[in-house]
């Protein structure tokens, strides 16, 4: 999700669509969240590690 979520902010950026920025920061926020809690040991969407 964070590849996605970069993938998504550089394309808003040199399309220059606001709308996708916004999203691909929130996506890539989102894969870094995930990520945190599967590396602490939380078990995430039924998995162990989220990584």
């Amino acid at each position: 999700m964070i590849i996605l979520g970069v993938v998504i902010l550089v394309v808003g950026l040199v399309l220059g669509i606001p709308l996708l920025v916004t999203l691909g920061v929130i996506v890539a926020l989102i894969g870094a969240a995930l990520m945190v809690a599967g590396m602490a040991g939380h078990a995430v969407g039924g998995r162990r590690h989220y990584y």
